[in-house]
């Protein structure tokens, strides 16, 4: 068990640090979204409700994210959205670079 998080541990910070479009081709990649779009994420503009999606968390995550939720004062998923947002707009700012 310990082997087993000892090598997830040792994947999981493998692919924060790289690309995993790297790995999959040779080529590099070029994103585009409509300028519309793009400018709406970037603004912060919300134009259509919000979708429930089903993703798998480590529990161990959830706990933690809630505690630091509860340590701002705002309720968890709202900061799991805020986080989101802030990183996809750091990534589209990469790429617009």
């Amino acid at each position: 068990m310990k082997d087993q998080k000892k090598a997830q541990g040792k994947w999981t910070e493998y692919y924060d640090n790289k690309s995993i479009l790297d790995e999959i081709t040779d080529e590099s990649v070029y994103l585009s979204l409509d300028d519309n779009l793009r400018q709406d994420i970037l603004s912060g503009k919300r134009k259509k409700k919000l979708k429930n999606i089903t993703i798998k968390i480590n529990p161990l995550h959830i706990t933690a994210i809630k505690k630091l939720a509860t340590m701002k004062s705002i309720p968890y998923q709202t900061l799991i959205r805020h986080w989101l947002a802030e990183e996809i707009k750091k990534e589209l700012e990469l790429v617009e670079r």
